[in-house]
């Protein structure tokens, strides 16, 4: 009970919006149980009154009162079912909003760590069984504590004697109640963990289903899938099983109680001490009084296997940013684009025991075109994670205009510094969407003039629907290159002071790179530009290419004074083939 109290104490505040909701629909709740006790003493009154003296007179009072009582009750039960299932609905869209608000904060190697299905799983399938504790839990105990004390008040006010003996049964159902509650929360536990593998499975394989059916991988993406479907189904019949072993139990130790009263009550009648009415009446108390008891049993139960969602929700919500907004943020400022980057370090949380980054020194201003180059790993794609404060260095400071950005609101600088990352990210949504979501509120013109210097006008405007033309993640319509420059004209759009452009090339050809870069450079005015790529057909249109190796910055200059020093970046550019010795290489002739 402890791993209850423990996550009903971390949702509750949750509820604080529909706290007056949740009084009303427990008034509801002891209005509809006061009902039904009433129901059954009106069916006492009628049975010892008219049916057993045969009297038509003496069934219209009763009868009258008991269908007031009815229409009452259902017209309570009515309002506070519906304001219960309003009110729970509310509980989860707040709660799933302030976990996918957390999880947009996380740091990129959080993801890195958590496969996508186990997290959609989370925010999906963990968040209703909180919502089963903390809502309809709450309601539900409510609910059949005010029925249980009221149907244990009427049965005690017929015959106490009677009434204390079936009580004495009553402790059976907690008892085994918690008697089955490590079985259901481990089956819980299983049965979650596999529910997020199977999500996780079927995601990755649509999501690479080409490599799926070039490699011939179907039959060991199904074995994926069946060991993972093989591991809920253990994890649900372990759970179902139990659930049904406490269900059967508590059925026979019901049966057990309502023979014992029938019984008692037969013997009492045959000594004149009991009606038949009293005693109808009192078996009807106990019918009613034991699944509220069950039903609190049951709730234990529920509330055991909801504990198994709460804490994979609560491993998301311990994870810490790597980055929050300062505590005193500096005040906006028209930003020019001068970036500098002092005696950086940094090493990647839970990652290698080197650093990604070493000591690295460089400034880039206002129209300055810089290329960062390096061998793969050498740490280029770890300044633009720090320059966009995805993390923030271990050593040394990183300035905006000569401002730390652990001072600047992460929102003001990620308005002002652009990026454009390795991964081609494309929306679900049209050509339009994709490119105006760079700056919310952009016109028509803006987005196909952005569109026009990322070379992506001529083949959206061939497009039978043009701009409108939807897209999603992996779309075959367009070619890893078009996608590629629609997410550049996002970045273009955007027209931040500094633009961080990190691999934009991947996916394009040589003409194909020149012809974005081209235009890009003119747009460069008065903005900063920091291009992180291996592409060194780009080096010439640099003014300054910085050299990582390492994690440290190794050289700097021009493209021609790097290549007369002879160092790493000679060694990396090598030298320019003409196109026809390319061609040779690429394609050599037979052995005879």
């Amino acid at each position: 009970m402890r791993e209850v109290r423990e996550a009903f104490a971390r949702f509750w505040p949750l509820t604080r919006g529909d706290r007056r909701w949740l009084l009303l629909i427990i008034a509801c709740v002891i209005v509809s149980a006061l009902a039904e006790t009433a129901s059954i003493l009106l069916f006492a009154e009628l049975t010892d009154h008219a049916l057993k003296a045969g009297s038509l007179a003496a069934f219209w009072g009763p009868a009258g009162a008991w269908l007031g009582v009815a229409v009452l009750g259902a017209i309570v039960g009515y309002l506070g079912n519906s304001l219960a299932v309003w009110t729970a609905e509310r509980f989860v869209l707040r709660l799933r909003a302030s976990v996918f608000r957390h999880v947009q904060e996380l740091p990129p190697h959080f993801f890195q760590k958590h496969r996508q299905g186990d997290l959609v799983e989370r925010l999906t399938g963990d968040v209703e069984a909180i919502e089963q504790m903390v809502v309809s839990g709450v309601v539900g105990t409510v609910s059949a504590l005010f029925s249980a004390l009221f149907y244990s008040a009427a049965a005690l006010w017929l015959r106490w004697d009677l009434a204390l003996v079936t009580f004495l049964l009553a402790p059976l159902f907690l008892v085994s109640a918690r008697r089955f509650a490590g079985r259901i929360r481990t089956a819980a536990q299983d049965e979650r963990t596999a529910d997020g593998a199977i999500t996780s499975v079927v995601e990755e394989s649509l999501g690479n289903v080409v490599l799926t059916q070039a490699y011939n991988r179907r039959r060991a993406e199904e074995k994926r899938l069946d060991r993972e479907a093989r591991a809920w189904l253990r994890a649900s019949v372990r759970g179902a099983r139990a659930s049904e072993l406490y269900e059967q139990f508590v059925e026979v130790v019901e049966t057990v109680c309502v023979l014992a009263v029938i019984g008692l009550g037969a013997w009492e009648i045959s000594q004149g001490r009991m009606s038949l009415g009293q005693l109808l009446a009192f078996a009807a108390f106990l019918g009613y009084l034991y699944p509220p008891i069950r039903d609190l049993g049951q709730l234990g139960l529920t509330l055991t296997a909801a504990t198994a969602g709460a804490q994979r929700l609560q491993e998301i919500l311990d994870a810490e940013p790597a980055v929050t907004d300062p505590a005193e943020p500096v005040r906006p400022w028209p930003v020019r684009g001068w970036v500098s980057f002092h005696g950086v370090s940094f090493r990647y949380p839970g990652g290698p025991e080197h650093d990604a980054l070493h000591d690295v020194t460089f400034t880039a201003g206002p129209g300055e075109f810089v290329l960062v180059t390096g061998p793969s790993g050498a740490g280029k794609s770890t300044l633009s994670k720090l320059l966009t404060r995805f993390y923030d260095p271990t050593e040394g400071v990183i300035c905006l205009d000569g401002v730390p950005l652990t001072d600047v609101p992460l929102e003001f600088l990620r308005e002002n510094v652009a990026l454009l990352p390795q991964e081609t990210l494309i929306l679900h949504g049209s050509i339009r969407e994709n490119i105006g979501c760079g700056r919310p509120g952009a016109n028509e013109k803006e987005i196909e003039r952005a569109a026009r210097d990322a070379d992506a006008h001529a083949f959206i405007g061939a497009l039978p629907d043009a701009y409108d033309t939807e897209i999603a993640p992996g779309t075959a319509i367009l070619s890893g290159g078009q996608l590629q420059r629609i997410a550049l004209a996002r970045a273009i759009l955007r027209a931040a002071p500094v633009l961080v452009l990190d691999e934009p090339t991947t996916g394009l050809d040589g003409p194909a790179a020149r012809r974005v870069v081209q235009p890009l450079r003119r747009l460069v005015s008065g903005r900063t530009t920091v291009m992180i790529t291996h592409d060194l057909t780009l080096a010439p249109d640099a003014d300054r290419i910085l050299v990582v190796d390492g994690g440290r910055l190794v050289e700097e200059g021009t493209h021609e004074e790097l290549m007369a020093r002879g160092g790493v970046y000679a060694g990396l550019a090598g030298p320019m083939p003409a196109d026809a010795e390319t061609t040779m290489r690429l394609f050599p002739q037979p052995i005879p």
